[in-house]
């Protein structure tokens, strides 16, 4: 799946372009709200996400799998945007806590054991009381239901991209132990949900 994801995605920059999506500009006001000054971003891509929260006085800390995407933010966006190069299901890279974590369009592309490891991982690494984002794709997208069914809610797509499609019950199920504290329906490049928790 990786090299089908680089070499659509990633080399092909057109197909996110630079404007910050939606999920990540609620993140920021939510973020900067609540006075958060530091924020672990799995998956930060070519980080055109990332450079919203550093525009608005938040420190980011990044993970990418793709060695082309940490090339493209780091010449974007500079070098001394710290990205961790490896699997999010590697985690965690670094030992430090973090006052936020937004991770964006990633979890939805992992099994289950890996969906519950990456929030427990992320969960771990966030300061007392500190928010964990996620924006997760929603079974309302017109992606839910195509390819081969796996499981419940989960489809091999295409190419061997597989996709798991969160509803606000399935939500609870992975989320409601790590301080689930609201989900919120957000029109993103296909309708998602923004899942915040809050490590208590």
């Amino acid at each position: 799946m990786s090299e089908f994801w680089e070499e659509h995605f990633i080399k092909n920059q057109e197909a996110w372009g630079f404007t910050p999506a939606p999920s990540a500009i609620l993140a920021k006001d939510f973020f900067v709200e609540k006075g958060v000054k530091n924020i672990l971003i799995p998956g930060i891509g070519y980080g055109r996400n990332a450079q919203l929260f550093r525009e608005n006085g938040i420190a980011v800390t990044g993970i990418e799998i793709s060695q082309t995407a940490i090339e493209l933010a780091q010449k974007h966006y500079g070098t001394d945007l710290k990205i961790h190069h490896g699997s999010v299901t590697d985690m965690p890279f670094d030992e430090n806590k973090y006052d936020g974590i937004f991770c964006y369009a990633l979890i939805h592309l992992l099994g289950k054991e890996e969906r519950i490891k990456l929030i427990q991982d992320c969960y771990k690494q966030l300061t007392d009381n500190g928010y964990l984002l996620f924006a997760v794709v929603s079974t309302k997208a017109p992606l839910y239901g195509k390819g081969e069914l796996i499981s419940k809610d989960y489809y091999d797509l295409f190419n061997g991209v597989k996709m798991f499609f969160y509803d606000k019950a399935s939500i609870k199920v992975e989320f409601e132990k790590f301080g689930l504290v609201e989900i919120t329906a957000v029109e993103d490049i296909f309708p998602f949900y923004l899942v915040k928790c809050q490590k208590k």
